[in-house]
């Protein structure tokens, strides 16, 4: 008797985390990382945590707003934590962090954040495909879940593929305050 699948995949088996040591080559002229360098190893690490979420190649569709809070410096080694927070039907929002420290770990703190968006495409048509659910088990995890499809909506509108008024979960955020 075979094992049942399960309809969706822990957070968990889909974290990716990533590390890098900050060269010459990756900073600008004031000795910090440069920010399209960061830009790039974070679609890395989220479109690894997408595509073994999906089990399926993927491509970014979209990145959220990108914070950046502190300056990484020349000698840092910055950690990518990236982690799925919710699928939809073919898509799914994947939460990337980046915390800085010196090479001994001394100064540790949180750098960066961004949400990315992922389709999963078929290996050979190269169309968007189903992706499997999304089961959180931790509070974060289960915060993060819930939130997502207000980003998702916000996202939609501003890209104008939804218009405000069609926005259900933003229109009952909104109104909960009346």
């Amino acid at each position: 008797m075979e094992p049942e699948k399960l309809e969706g995949k822990l957070v968990s088996i889909s974290k990716t985390v990533m590390t890098e040591m900050i060269m010459p080559n990756d900073t600008n002229p004031m000795g910090n990382l440069m920010g399209g360098y960061l830009m790039r190893w974070m679609d890395i690490a989220c479109a690894i945590c997408a595509a073994r979420h999906c089990e399926s190649l993927v491509a970014t569709a979209s990145v959220d707003h990108i914070s950046f809070h502190e300056p990484i410096r020349l000698g840092d080694v910055i950690t990518l934590t990236a982690q799925v927070t919710r699928a939809f039907t073919t898509s799914v929002e994947i939460f990337v962090e980046v915390s800085a420290a010196d090479i001994t770990g001394a100064n540790p703190r949180q750098s960066n954040h961004a949400y990315f968006t992922f389709v999963a495409l078929d290996k050979s048509s190269g169309k968007p495909i189903k992706v499997p659910a999304v089961i959180p088990i931790t509070n974060e995890e289960k915060k993060q879940f819930e939130v997502a499809s207000r980003r998702r909506e916000l996202r939609l509108i501003l890209a104008g593929k939804l218009k405000p008024e069609e926005a259900m979960e933003l229109r009952n955020f909104f109104t909960e305050f009346k």
